[in-house]
């Protein structure tokens, strides 16, 4: 992002009311997504982040913390409304948010109780945010892989659910595919690995097709723009990622937004997640 597009989305938006002859100022909202990595390992580094950046909502994976040890009071004492959907030691995804959180839905439709925790959605202030965590596939052609694909192919009944409500909508989290090329930092070596293999794209192609745009492609046409980095070899330091974090939002909700950015810097420092916070700007419905 731009010098003039990074000041741009921190303004408040100004809107002029011609019947009335009356100009006003309608503040941004921020709604940020992050892969955390552990809640519990990363607590210290959520709320410092909380504090600078406040986000008015922020979707989280990878919690991995149940519901009953999730740190609630901490989260409330930085100025959040919590709604929470975790299981121990794997997956776990949760809504923070400034204002209240309504019409809470965890899960697909047809999850069973022992399902994977993957998905939250709530309402806050007018706006349907979803967060969710997509499974990683581990390896092209395994059962894991074809379990991601079952999975997304399910994720299209929720989604048009999610759409049906007619509200600005947006769904944010770890996709774990990048979209094409541009978002691999070495595209020909990764071809067709996981991730990066045609299907999972195809997968999340049609998801988006439900009536969904690439929030960050909205505002960003160019490559290298990287979500995560893996912990070995020095990924990070030596700009070796992938971009696997999306912001995708309805045509309502892409009528608001303003700005998508990935806050790199979050990577940095001790004990990061392997993951970058995004953070969507839109002007208030």
């Amino acid at each position: 992002m731009n010098a003039t597009a990074e000041i741009a989305a921190d303004e408040r938006a100004t809107v002029v009311d011609e019947r009335m002859g009356i100009t006003g100022n309608i503040p941004a909202v921020k709604i940020a997504t992050w892969n955390v990595n552990s809640l519990r390992a990363r607590l210290p580094r959520v709320l410092s982040w909380l504090a600078t950046r406040s986000p008015d909502v922020l979707l989280l994976q990878e919690t991995k913390v149940t519901d009953e040890e999730f740190p609630l009071a901490e989260i409330e004492a930085a100025g959040y409304h919590v709604a929470r959907f975790g299981q121990k030691t794997y997956n776990g995804v949760a809504i923070f948010a400034k204002k209240p959180i309504t019409d809470v839905v965890k899960g697909l439709p047809d999850d069973l109780p022992t399902s994977d925790r993957r998905v939250i959605a709530g309402t806050v202030d007018g706006v349907r945010v979803v967060s969710v965590y997509v499974p990683n596939g581990a390896e092209v052609g395994c059962d894991k892989y074809l379990y991601k694909l079952q999975w997304l192919a399910r994720f299209i009944e929720f989604s048009r659910r999610e759409l049906a409500l007619g509200m600005p909508l947006v769904v944010a989290g770890d996709w774990n595919i990048a979209p094409d090329d541009r978002d691999v930092h070495d595209p020909v070596g990764l071809a067709g690995s996981i991730l990066c293999s045609e299907p999972e794209r195809l997968a999340l192609t049609a998801v988006k097709a439900l009536g969904f745009e690439d929030g960050f492609r909205k505002f960003n046409a160019e490559g290298g723009v990287y979500t995560w980095w893996d912990y070995r070899a020095a990924m990070f330091r030596r700009g070796l990622g992938l971009r696997i974090d999306h912001v995708l939002v309805n045509e309502t909700a892409a009528a608001l937004l303003e700005a998508v950015e990935v806050d790199k810097e979050e990577r940095k420092g001790e004990k990061p997640s392997d993951h970058a916070p995004v953070v969507a700007t839109l002007r208030q419905p």
